[in-house]
């Protein structure tokens, strides 16, 4: 399950782990017009574990997601 939400500067996704036990802690992203963030709660160190990621980045995280094995760059469409 995950949640969209529109914020004044960013977009705010929820994700929630409703798969079987142990469940994970609760994934939340922000989508500035900078860059996103990605946090999540780790209860061994009780703090918020947060990685921030070019605009970029999340591009090619999402084209990795669906390829093979290998070396990639994404090349721009003009068109």
């Amino acid at each position: 399950m995950f949640t969209i939400e529109h914020e004044f500067d960013s977009t705010v996704i929820t994700l929630v782990d409703e798969d079987s036990t142990p469940l994970n802690e609760d994934v939340t992203i922000n989508s500035f017009a900078e860059c996103v963030t990605v946090e999540q709660f780790d209860p061994r160190t009780d703090s918020v574990q947060k990685i921030t990621l070019s605009h970029n980045q999340v591009r090619d995280l999402a084209a990795a997601l669906d390829l093979p094995e290998g070396v990639y760059r994404l090349v721009p469409d003009d068109g």
